[in-house]
């Protein structure tokens, strides 16, 4: 995601990858996984349908404080990146995958009946997708951040070049070997056209490899005119138009709505933009009425009203609200 920090994006039923037979996006995962591991990663990724995306590296807000605020208890965490030594998965990148205040409260949270999705990539550097310098040390890294955090959902945030081939190889392992649920979270580049290029490209190298992702577009810093609420479905159903034409066109109309999540920068977006609550709850809708499979957000962080009429901030949304107001609303999809 474009933005003045270290902004942003997250999953649902992502299934099994091989190169031969890939079965379709609707299909559960327990019949292509061995059972007991199969109904285990099923449950899991049926239950988190909304994670929004909170910069781990702040030391507030914590996930259980928020999840005992709100009742919301899946949350992405933002963002795995590589390091000063090279193809060395840290949060950050300066701060190591195990540090006891994150694990933590992942532990923390997972006693609460929780869950996260681990986000790797952003808008800061240096990414770990370009460090590693294959696709067989990409796929030791991702294995390194999922043994670490425990975790069954890895999102790749692309908001700079990566080499999406070598990536999406070393996420076929990966999804191979754990059924890890798989999310490309990606860049919109008009309300009317949808993804960017480049952003296609990724999903087509992906496709190409057998790699079954959730298609999560960032509802944020786009080129629109007209209300802007309206202009986020719009880019949304643009969105899924374009990637039935252009990567999936075999794929029904449902199995693509099963496969996709919206994610939008709430308060003031870096582009002078704005999303309101009364916007929210109309993206709310149409997510419903569409049955898509994941609703995010930029950022929990960012989920008070600590600088009304303010400007960007990592910290507030810069919009009149209650504390948590945006986790409220979402959290009931």
């Amino acid at each position: 995601m474009l933005r003045t920090t270290n902004f942003l994006f997250a999953g649902a039923l992502a299934l099994l990858a091989c190169s031969g037979d890939v079965p379709d996006a609707a299909e559960p995962m327990a019949q292509t996984m061995s059972s007991p591991v199969a109904a285990e990663q099923d449950a899991v990724a049926a239950a988190i349908r909304v994670a929004p995306y909170i910069d781990i590296t702040m030391n507030t807000p914590t996930l259980p404080a928020v999840a005992r605020a709100t009742g919301q208890k899946y949350f992405t965490l933002a963002f795995v990146l590589g390091s000063s030594a090279g193809c060395d998965p840290q949060w950050g990148g300066t701060i190591p995958l195990k540090e006891p205040r994150i694990i933590n409260q992942i532990n923390e949270l997972r006693g609460l009946g929780g869950d996260v999705i681990i986000a790797s990539g952003g808008a800061m550097s240096p990414y770990l997708e370009n460090l590693c310098g294959s696709a067989s040390a990409l796929a030791a890294a991702y294995r390194k951040v999922l043994d670490a955090t425990g975790a069954t959902h890895l999102d790749i945030d692309v908001e700079a070049s990566i080499p999406q081939d070598t990536v999406n190889t070393a996420l076929a392992t990966i999804q191979r070997e754990r059924g890890t649920v798989i999310s490309y979270t990606l860049r919109i580049q008009g309300q009317d056209y949808g993804l960017d290029p480049y952003s296609v490209t990724v999903l087509k190298s992906a496709a190409a490899k057998g790699v079954n992702v959730i298609v999560n577009p960032m509802l944020m810093n786009f080129g629109y005119s007209g209300d802007w609420g309206n202009a986020m479905v719009s880019a949304a159903n643009a969105t899924l138009a374009q990637i039935k034409r252009e990567v999936w066109p075999n794929k029904t109309d449902a199995q693509l709505r099963a496969m996709f999540g919206v994610t939008p920068m709430i308060g003031r977006n870096d582009s002078g933009m704005i999303t309101t609550q009364a916007h929210a709850r109309n993206l709310l809708s149409w997510s419903r009425t569409n049955k898509i499979a994941f609703i995010g957000f930029w950022s929990v962080g960012r989920d008070n009203g600590g600088c009304p009429n303010g400007g960007v901030s990592p910290t507030c949304s810069g919009i009149s609200q209650s504390t948590y107001e945006f986790t409220n609303i979402f959290k009931g999809f």
